[in-house]
This record gives structure tokens, sequence and C-alpha cells, in this order.
């Protein structure tokens, strides 16, 4: 299957997703979001993807964010069917956290925002020593959507993902390792055959333990939900942010390159 700005890779019971969008430091589009989530689906069909790793093309960025610029005019009916309930960012990163088999962040460069929430979806995260990484929601003067923040919650446990959250600060160095927001910092020169030993070791167990024992300790984590009236307030949390003027001002400063003015109005 060939996808805009997605490069597959194949080897053996391993696959790679690659974000090919250089020139946009890898950010995210729609149309990307959406072929992720058909890719991990075909993968999940055939049962013969025992490990998936992703990397952002090049070695500058894992992913800059999410871009919603570029808005996709050609979706297939399966997939409208699946935006009806979620948009197209909810819809891959759900599909990452949940592939049955294990996913691994290979971090070739900096990633931020919707990038750096992939990772925290993937079940491993290896990152090159000279990366940043971080999720600047706060800063920006945006509530992060509640899936997100559940994940993210999941990946480093809540009073650490307070801390990424609230100070909305970018991580590097040994850092990554202390917060837990990566689980191996290598030399770059080690990332990618540190990366693929690991998943070649994954990949030569037993693909139903793989798969079961995932299963199981995913559903630990989707015991924990919301109630209605909690998503429906978290929602109106949200909502706020968005219509602020703090919003307007944290976006002003980040094109003027200046720190934000914030009232809480």
């Amino acid at each position: 299957m060939e996808i805009e700005n997605l490069v597959i890779e194949r080897k053996g019971h391993i696959a790679t997703i690659v974000f090919d969008r250089f020139e946009k430091r890898n950010s995210l589009s729609p149309r990307m979001l959406i072929g992720i989530f058909l890719t991990l689906r075909d993968f999940a069909k055939a049962n013969d993807v025992w490990a998936v790793v992703f990397r952002g093309a090049g070695d500058k960025a894992f992913s800059s964010g999410y871009d919603i610029s570029v808005i996709p005019t050609e979706v297939t009916r399966e997939a409208q069917e699946e935006l009806r309930n979620k948009n197209p960012l909810e819809l891959c990163l759900d599909s990452v956290k949940n592939y049955p088999f294990p996913t691994i962040a290979m971090l070739n460069g900096y990633a931020f925002g919707a990038g750096f929430n992939l990772a925290m979806c993937c079940d491993i995260r290896i990152a090159a020593d000279d990366v940043r990484l971080g999720l600047p929601p706060a800063r920006l003067g945006l509530v992060y959507h509640i899936e997100g923040l559940k994940q993210v919650m999941d990946a480093l446990g809540t009073s650490r993902a307070k801390e990424v959250l609230m100070t909305a600060r970018s991580y590097e160095g040994a850092e990554l390792k202390e917060m837990g927001i990566v689980d191996h910092l290598v030399p770059r020169a080690e990332l990618e055959p540190y990366t693929y030993k690991l998943a070649k070791e994954i990949a030569a167990n037993a693909p139903l333990s793989l798969k079961g024992m995932k299963r199981i300790v995913n559903m630990f984590s989707d015991a924990v939900r919301l109630a209605p009236e909690q998503v429906r307030e978290a929602e109106g949390l949200i909502r706020e942010a968005f219509n602020s003027a703090d919003l307007k001002e944290g976006q002003m400063a980040f094109l003027q390159k200046r720190k934000p003015n914030f009232t809480g109005k």
C-alpha cells in the first residue's frame, strides 16, 4: 500500500513506518494519520508483523507534531466510518496504542506535540542521546485532548505526566531517561542497530505470547476511564481554553518568539 508521506518497510516479521515529510519536520498531516491507522489495521489482519518500528525521515526530527493545514480530500469508505467517532489524530494514536503486537518509537530526532504523544503510545521508546522531546500545549494556552492526556499518563505515570504537561518543558539528555520519557538512551551512531536488535529479539518470541500479554496489560489501562459526566466537564475545560484570549496570546508569542503574557482569561 502506497500512502503519501509514509514509507512502509518490511523485513521478516518486523515492519518500519517512516514519517517521510522532511521539509515539514515530519509533521503529521491528517492523511498520514489515517494512513498509519490503515497500515496498522492491515498488519493486524495479516497477523504476521510482530514488531513495528516508528521513525522520522532524516536525522533531525522524529515528528514536530500535528499539521492540520493539509486536509484529506479522498478517504476510503471504511476510514470514513471510523472517522465518525474519532478525528484522524485520535484514530491514529489509538491504533498505535492498541496494535496487537509490540511497537517501538525510534526517536532519531526531536518530537513535540502529537509526535511526542505518538511516541508515548508505543510500548518501547529508544532515543538518540542528542534529541529533545516535549509537550507544549500549556505554553500555547491549550488544554490537551482527553485521550492524549491518558496516553501520556499511562506511559509516564501520573506525577511525571503532570510535570511534563505543566512545565511544557523540552527535555533532553539524561533527563529523558530519568523522567521515564524514554526507555533507552543511546549514542546516535548506535540508535538504529540497537533498535533493530531489540525488535529482532522481540519478533523471535512466540506471537501468541506477545499478543496475549500486550492485550492483558492494555486491559488494565482500559479499566480506568472517565465517567460520562466527567468527559463532559473535561470537554468544557478544553473548549474554555480554546476560546480564551490566552490562546491568542500564546499563538502570537510563539510566532514572535517571545514569552507569553497570560491573564487567565
